[in-house]
């Protein structure tokens, strides 16, 4: 049994890289669009094209980390190599230089393949980890909803101090021009939520252990093929790259549904008190209650098996998305709203630790059937899952909205280009639900429905 100063060691690893992962999903289309300087056309290809790397870079992370052992175990040591690059890297992800758009386009490639890059480098063997810290299958869902826990607990500091920290850095530090001094609050921003992944990183590295040796690792082409040939592997990876763009869809939207759709000056009155209505908020309730789902994960799974609890989650999701189409711009709208994104976001946050299990157990699966380990591998293509249906759910947001004529910081938008806004945050990420149900019947591990 697991000592919980190591389950929290664990989780705050995830929270760390979970504060960079939220702001990047949510808020790096807007920046690149809105702040940057980039068309939507060019930010929707940037965001794909770079992503295609890590199709390639996750699995050769995954078969590195399998092959190097030291005195701290395979998968550990990576956090205490890749913390201070992953700080750097993702610093220059929100630098804008005063370049020409040719030339700023360059640095956008460059620096968001480097922060992709070094982002693998520390989150592969991180989530490889939740194979060797324990051998319990039922303790490695308990690790997982530690992990999810303290991931969306860091996503709620992100996301709800992210605006204010942008606008007291604007405001702060200044510029030439207001788009200089905007550009410097958002570099200046990620500084602060950069030093403090830092020092998570460094914690989780203390405070955790690897207690179990894995099994013998083959040749790479034998993990290889082992992989091909692991039918629950495909499965899952299906119903997790579904997630991601369920997940990316509606938050990479948010920033536009409360910028051109809402309105900048929107409020809520509860009669004896308003407050203004923004994608932080919005956004900042939902990562709330997805550790409120966390917590919900474990009795849940035990009670129905992983697999069910991962269909039934998926059918509400869907049926919830679908009714955001229909919410009025009322206060009582507003309301229904916040509502809506509260039990969304349960549902997601009960999801998000069976992903992870899941994998835990196709490792266990993969090495009694091959007779080899490949945890890293296996837990890299959960990495490479959440970063291209991240990217793929991020383009098709900024190809939709283009398509559907919206204009990036302009007074008025068409009343098509609002249905666009419309339909990312509800049809569309509801038929993503759909789709995840199919894959999710055909799964086969786990407890019976």
């Amino acid at each position: 049994m697991a000592k919980l100063r190591e389950k929290i060691g664990y989780g705050l690893g995830d929270m760390s890289s979970s504060m960079f992962w939220k702001i990047f999903s949510y808020y790096l289309p807007i920046f690149y669009s809105d702040v940057f300087g980039l068309s939507l056309g060019a930010t929707a290809v940037l965001m794909l094209v770079t992503r295609i790397w890590d199709t390639v870079s996750d699995p050769m992370m995954g078969i590195i980390a399998d092959r190097i052992d030291t005195r701290w175990g395979k998968y550990r040591p990576w956090l205490l190599w890749m913390a201070l690059p992953f700080v750097l890297a993702g610093c220059l992800l929100f630098t804008t230089p005063q370049w020409d758009e040719t030339w700023r386009l360059v640095w956008a490639y460059v620096t968001y393949i480097l922060m992709m890059t070094v982002y693998t480098a520390i989150n592969v063997p991180y989530g490889s980890m939740l194979g060797v810290v324990t051998d319990n299958s039922d303790e490695k869902t308990v690790f997982s909803s530690f992990r999810m826990f303290f991931a969306y607990a860091g996503s709620f500091v992100a996301v709800f101090a992210w605006e204010p920290l942008v606008k007291f850095f604007t405001d702060l530090c200044g510029g030439e021009t207001p788009l200089i001094a905007l550009q410097n609050g958002w570099q200046y921003a990620m500084f602060v939520i950069a030093t403090v992944t830092f020092i998570l990183f460094l914690l989780c590295f203390r405070m955790t252990r690897e207690n179990v040796r894995p099994s013998k690792t083959g040749s790479v082409w034998d993990d290889l093929k082992a992989l091909a040939s692991n039918s629950p592997w495909w499965l899952l990876t299906s119903a997790a790259l579904c997630t991601n763009l369920f997940n990316t869809l509606r938050g990479s939207v948010a920033a536009y549904y409360f910028k051109y759709y809402i309105g900048e000056t929107a409020q809520i009155d509860l009669g004896f008190v308003s407050f203004l209505f923004f994608a932080g908020i919005f956004l900042a309730v939902g990562e709330v209650c997805n550790m409120i789902g966390v917590v919900l994960a474990v009795p849940m799974s035990l009670r129905l098996g992983k697999r069910k609890t991962f269909i039934v989650s998926a059918a509400l999701l869907a049926l919830l998305s679908v009714a955001f189409f229909y919410v009025p711009m009322t206060n009582n709208g507003f309301l229904m709203i916040l509502f809506l994104q509260v039990l969304i976001s349960i549902l997601t946050g009960v999801v998000s630790p069976l992903v992870w299990s899941m994998y835990a157990d196709v490792a266990d699966y993969s090495a009694k059937k091959h007779g080899t380990s490949s945890t890293g591998l296996i837990f890299s293509s959960g990495s490479m899952a959440q970063k291209f249906g991240g990217a793929v759910a991020g383009a098709a947001v900024l190809w939709i909205l283009a398509a559907f004529g919206l204009v990036p910081n302009a007074a008025r938008q068409s009343d098509t280009a609002m249905l666009g806004i419309r339909l990312v945050m509800s049809y569309i990420p509801a038929a993503v639900a759909v789709l995840e149900i199919v894959i999710l019947l055909a799964y086969p591990l786990g407890k019976k429905p």
